[in-house]
């Protein structure tokens, strides 16, 4: 069900949640280096992840170095049932995800699925990430070319044969049709509401670890749009 429709409960939970110690549903490890590395031509490319809450992985990728831009919407589904209210349900196919706008000369598709699965997403969740359970909060790689779904693949059977996570993996490649941006207000989201209960519990964390997982990548301004 839609956050929205639950804000009391999840203000309530996310207010706990300032004080309570890191859960499973907080994600900080460093996951491998790809062994086959993204070969991508200069030039700008688009990728898009599906993470849980897209507040969050907004949240790390705008401060990605080589990111030129990150959109929240949501993949998957159709265009009539692709808002706030209705994504919520959880019946609608869509996922809550990030358009990413990246210069490869900078940071590869590979570094960025690293990142994404070091600090944004617990690929041994099933359809469930932080606080948020439902079909939308599913985590899932959607290369928008042949090339990073090739990297993709090679990434998640990498993850797979390292042992890292204990528990299996589940997170998987779902093929890009069209991408729905989200509401206004969704769109730079923990910029514009830094002090957001569910920001400071779930979301925070997410970049503190981009920064200590990844210095090299990290920078302090939050791209916008």
């Amino acid at each position: 069900m839609s956050r929205k429709l639950l804000l009391p409960v999840i203000l309530a939970l996310a207010a706990a949640c300032q004080q309570a110690p890191a859960t499973a549903g907080e994600v900080d490890v460093l996951a491998p280096a790809a062994a086959r590395p993204a070969k991508e031509v200069p030039g700008l490319k688009t990728a898009v992840f599906a993470g849980g809450c897209f507040w969050g992985v907004e949240a790390v990728f705008s401060h990605v170095l080589g990111v030129k831009s990150v959109l929240t919407g949501y993949h998957g589904g159709s265009a009539k049932t692709a808002n706030y209210e209705r994504v919520g349900y959880g019946d609608t196919g869509h996922a809550e995800a990030v358009q990413i706008t990246y210069d490869p000369g900078v940071v590869r598709y590979d570094q960025l699925v690293r990142i994404f699965f070091s600090v944004v997403a617990d690929p041994t969740l099933k359809n469930r990430q932080g606080p948020d359970e439902g079909t939308q909060y599913r985590a899932a790689l959607v290369p928008t070319s042949e090339e990073q779904r090739l990297v993709a693949s090679a990434y998640l059977a990498q993850m797979k044969a390292s042992g890292i996570w204990k528990r299996p993996i589940v997170t998987g490649i779902e093929g890009y049709n069209r991408f729905y941006p989200a509401e206004g207000y969704h769109q730079d989201f923990m910029a514009k509401n830094p002090q957001h209960p569910y920001i400071l519990a779930w979301d925070a964390a997410k970049v503190a670890a981009l920064k200590k997982r990844f210095p090299g990548f990290y920078k302090p301004d939050f791209t916008k749009g």
